[in-house]
């Protein structure tokens, strides 16, 4: 059987179609939902003794905006904008509830429930376990590090080569104990994904792992590292780059749909 031209030729305008709405919708949720994290991080910042004021703003050099400024080793008292874990959450929520408005406003209107279902899988399997996981470790370890510390085994130093290999395997315990603690909290956010879609939303769903599932724990990593060193410029430079990150959850459930 010979499809016609015009048969041809009404398909492909009507992938196109879709594949416009498609791009319109994206950008619409990845604006709204970075306009979200921007609200949040100027909340914070805000409470953290930044000035939101324009004309303050204007007069002070870039890089020592709030979202900008770096550790200086020469200036350690300089004041920088903290993210931890109840930053984190605040940052993450605004993201999903950018996202969840974008896709409402941008998107059809029957996919709004499954917006809605992917909001909670999101703060709750890819934020709040996480986080809660990798703060409670960071905690007790931090009570147990001179204990800890102690049992390193460290070599005589006799030049910087020793010196830099001795700090190093001091790094080591809070460094696994992070990786571990996030590893722990991605399996059990994904855990909780699959109950609540099958015991809440009665859905026969099952979440797998995704790569998008580790953008919001830069954030850990930047956890990660305040272990090994307590301040430093490359610890503060990956806090500063986490709300960037923070975007994804809001962005997967703006775009969200049921198959």
């Amino acid at each position: 059987m010979q499809v016609s031209p015009i048969s041809n030729t009404n398909n492909q305008v009507r992938v196109n179609n879709i594949d416009n709405k498609d791009k319109r919708v994206k950008a619409g949720v990845v604006a709204t939902s970075l306009l979200g994290v921007a609200t949040a991080l100027a909340h914070v910042s805000k409470r953290q003794g930044f000035s939101l004021s324009p004309s303050v703003i204007k007069n002070t050099p870039i890089k020592d905006w709030a979202i900008f400024r770096l550790y200086d080793t020469n200036n350690p008292s300089k004041k920088l904008v903290e993210l931890e874990g109840p930053q984190i959450i605040e940052l993450a929520g605004a993201s999903v509830l950018g996202g969840l408005l974008g896709g409402a406003i941008f998107d059809d209107k029957k996919h709004l429930k499954a917006k809605l279902r992917e909001s909670v899988n999101q703060m709750l399997g890819n934020v709040l376990v996480p986080i809660c996981c990798v703060w409670a470790a960071s905690d007790l370890y931090k009570k147990n590090e001179s204990k800890i510390l102690k049992a390193v085994p460290q070599i005589k130093e006799s030049g910087l080569a020793s010196k830099i290999f001795n700090k190093a395997l001091k790094a080591l315990p809070g460094s696994f104990a992070t990786i571990a603690a996030l590893s722990l909290g991605i399996l059990a956010g994904n855990r909780v994904s699959n109950f609540i879609n099958e015991k809440i939303f009665n859905k026969k769903v099952k979440r797998e792992i995704k790569s998008s599932d580790f953008a919001p724990h830069v954030d850990d990593l930047g956890m990660a590292i305040s272990l090994m060193a307590t301040k430093s410029k490359f610890s503060s430079f990956i806090q500063r780059i986490v709300p960037a990150f923070l975007c994804v959850p809001g962005i997967e459930v703006g775009m969200h749909r049921d198959e």
